[in-house]
């Protein structure tokens, strides 16, 4: 819009139109080379959004004497690595309100070309060049050619090296692109629940003060706020020399998950407080939206040839990142974006569990579908609920709530913040099952101390519901039960019960118009229509219903363990899936990241692969932390089926399942065919992260790597 055509984005309009006149062949025979010196460019170069006629470049570029100022640069693009002749050559400025970040269109290419470019700086007459970046743009459409590139995500910079980056390098491979899933850097610094450090490995905020600061005492650290905060974080993350290299080699595709603004993050809303307050930080979001739109080579802006104005680039709510491409008749890849326009997580985190979440009348409606065990079991007094609004129960509601409230404040609300919440939550309906629980361990504490016993809720007329306590919800302001580790069966008819009532709103986890987006690049006429989500498209189940080892009768159920990714939105899932189905979409396949796990499986008959992490803990070792978190020691019948066995435990949990690797780090290349697509994952065990293999040679890293082949051919998935 026009109000948004300020000064600075007239004069870069200016200098894009100017830099226009230079495409096409170079008539300067000018052969004087620049100087190389890093320090002009300390983040290097970079390439993305390949296309049969353009392509996305990429320099952050200053100078160190003037840090202040805006940089001048010359943008050089050659079909020969030795810049012998040029396709483009243009002036360009890094403004320093972009924090010299600098994106350059460049379009009248050729198709399945490769080009190289740089930039070059110029200083008291002398001019500084940037590495020479490599690239390449897409097949023409119709273009009868296997396409070949590499996924993967997750690529924690603190304590961590890039050993899988450095993989990829050695092995050299002809890529076309490299896909990227998302949590391309992370948010946080020093949360030790996840990140280890060292002094070489780590963020410092150059605005500490403008962070968020989490947690308390010893185990405080910092999320990125302001935009100097995220920014940092990409600064940081590109000065290391082997992702470096890799971008200078390919361009990339980048699509962003949660880490990029805060960990399962909706919409503009954080989860680091597990519902103890409203995180709902739209300024933050922005920000977080604003540097990565600097740092990343892609084009949200349906940018002309030139500089991209990226101070005009929408933002949230009004952002749009998913994008499609089209390589040649065999690929169109669908990008799609999972994070901005979600709804909550379907358990809220402060969810009270005793609190009735599907009443009889909306239950009924779905018992005759169900199976005869199944209605049993619905109607038994586990499931019995009552109002505690009613007069005869004003006793028990106060007990109840004095309880929440002092539950809610050894979490560490206020006085004042927990009785609002026990207001809210502890009310209404609630679960006998639940309740009396509660009042029973009251009922100890009251004999103890010599007072008397409050009655218990009777269970004599009353109705049947679901409560969060039956989805496996049983504290307060946890992630267990709510974002994780939540029962399957009740989940299951829980979804679809409020996807109903809710008309799909409760699970729009794509919205409106990029569902029907999504819809539209299913029924290309490609050979492979592949969608890269961020989150993965594999269940993971654990099936412990029958581990009579387990002690604990309620844990002897069936869990998802996420609930963050698709699995968390299993009406949407589905209807997706049988979208494809319906319409007989051929060679359909999801792409994923974000777990920390190699997955090969078969979701309601389509293919789908999960990357393993670059870095980022391997869910092994998070699964690890969270089961002895929760008490259950190594040596305990949980540790073993969730931790120990985990690979074996997901892959018995989930029938279309035909790979699990929960303990590597990695990445896969893919080659899509006319008849086939070929998938390799090459993966390194994760004890191996903390380890600079760059300093040790490629043979000691070779050795640390397994391959593992699949052949993805006619919705089914084979181990070669």
């Amino acid at each position: 819009m026009f109000d948004r055509l300020n000064r600075r984005s007239f004069l870069q309009a200016v200098v894009a139109v100017a830099a226009s006149t230079s495409f096409g062949c170079s008539d300067d025979d000018d052969t004087k080379k620049p100087t190389a010196d890093a320090k002009y460019f300390p983040q290097s170069v970079c390439s993305g959004d390949p296309r049969p006629d353009s392509v996305i470049l990429w320099v952050r570029a200053l100078d160190p004497d003037n840090a202040g100022a805006d940089a001048p640069v010359r943008l050089e693009v050659s079909t020969r690595a030795e810049f012998s002749d040029f396709v483009f050559r243009g002036d360009f400025t890094a403004l320093a309100a972009n924090d010299h970040a600098l994106k350059v269109k460049v379009t009248k290419l050729a198709a399945r070309t490769t080009y190289y470019y740089r930039f070059v700086l110029t200083k008291n007459g002398t001019e500084y060049t940037t590495a020479t970046g490599r690239t390449r743009t897409a097949p023409a459409a119709g273009a009868d050619v296997a396409v070949k590139f590499a996924f993967a995500s997750c690529q924690d910079y603190i304590g961590r090296y890039y050993n899988a980056w450095q993989r990829l390098l050695e092995l050299d491979e002809d890529l076309d692109f490299i896909v990227f899933l998302g949590d391309y850097v992370y948010e946080t610094t020093g949360d030790k629940s996840f990140q280890s450090g060292n002094t070489e490995r780590r963020v410092v905020f150059s605005e500490p003060d403008k962070a968020l600061q989490l947690g308390s005492g010893e185990s405080t650290y910092y999320a990125a706020n302001a935009l100097s905060n995220y920014r940092d974080l990409y600064k940081t993350l590109r000065t290391d020399k082997l992702i470096q290299q890799v971008h200078e080699r390919y361009p990339f595709i980048i699509i962003w998950d949660d880490h990029e603004f805060s960990d399962d993050s909706w919409g503009s809303n954080a989860t680091y407080l597990d519902g103890r307050a409203a995180e709902n930080q739209i300024e933050r979001k922005r920000n977080s939206e604003r540097a990565f739109f600097e740092y990343i080579p892609l084009d949200n802006t349906a940018s002309a040839e030139g500089a991209i104005d990226v101070a005009s680039a929408p933002v949230f709510p009004n952002t749009r990142v998913y994008r499609d491409f089209d390589f040649g008749k065999h690929l169109k890849l669908a990008v799609s974006d999972y994070r901005t326009y979600r709804p909550d997580h379907l358990i809220p985190e402060d969810a009270y569990p005793g609190k009735v979440a599907v009443e009889a009348s909306v239950l009924g409606l779905a018992l005759p579908t169900l199976p005869a065990p199944v209605q049993a079991l619905l109607q038994s007094e586990t499931f019995a609920y009552t109002s505690l609004d009613l007069p005869e129960h004003a006793t028990q509601k106060a007990v109840l709530q004095g309880a929440y409230v002092q539950q809610a404040v050894a979490a560490g609300l206020t006085q004042d913040a927990a009785t609002v919440k026990a207001q809210t939550w502890v009310s209404g309906n609630v679960s006998l099952f639940y309740a009396n629980q509660v009042l029973t361990a009251v009922n100890a504490a009251r004999e103890a101390a010599g007072q008397p016993a409050i009655p218990l809720l009777s269970t004599a007329g009353t109705l049947r519901g679901l409560a969060y306590v039956h989805l496996g919800k049983g504290s307060l302001f946890n992630i267990q039960g709510s974002r994780y580790i939540v029962v399957k069966p009740i989940y299951d008819l829980f979804s679809a019960l409020r996807y109903a009532t809710s008309a799909g709103l409760s699970e729009d986890a794509l919205g409106a118009t990029q569902q029907a987006w999504l819809q539209n690049q299913l029924k290309a006429a490609n050979t492979w229509k592949i969608v890269v989500s961020s989150v993965s498209m594999t269940s993971m189940v654990f099936d412990l219903s029958a581990k009579t080892d387990i002690p604990d009768p309620t844990l002897r159920q069936v869990f998802y363990f996420n609930a963050d990714q698709w699995d968390g939105f299993p009406a949407k899932k589905k209807e997706l899936l049988e979208f494809i189905a319906q319409n007989q979409v051929k060679n359909a396949m999801f792409i994923s990241g974000d777990i920390h796990a190699s997955f090969a499986s078969v979701e309601g008959g389509v293919p789908a692969l999960t990357a393993p992490a670059i870095t980022s803990g391997s869910i092994k070792e998070l699964a690890g932390l969270a089961v002895i978190g929760a008490g259950y020691g190594p040596g305990s019948a949980v540790y073993k089926y969730v931790v120990t066995e985990l690979n074996e435990s997901l892959a018995a949990g989930n029938p279309g399942m035909r790979y699990v690797n929960g303990d590597a780090h990695g990445f896969v290349v893919l080659e899509v065919k006319g008849d086939e697509a070929l998938a390799a994952f090459h993966l390194i065990p994760s004890t191996e992260v903390t380890k600079d293999y760059s300093v040790r040679g490629a043979a000691e890293l070779q050795a640390q790597f397994t391959r593992v082949d699949f052949r993805v051919q006619n919705g089914a998935i084979t181990k070669l």
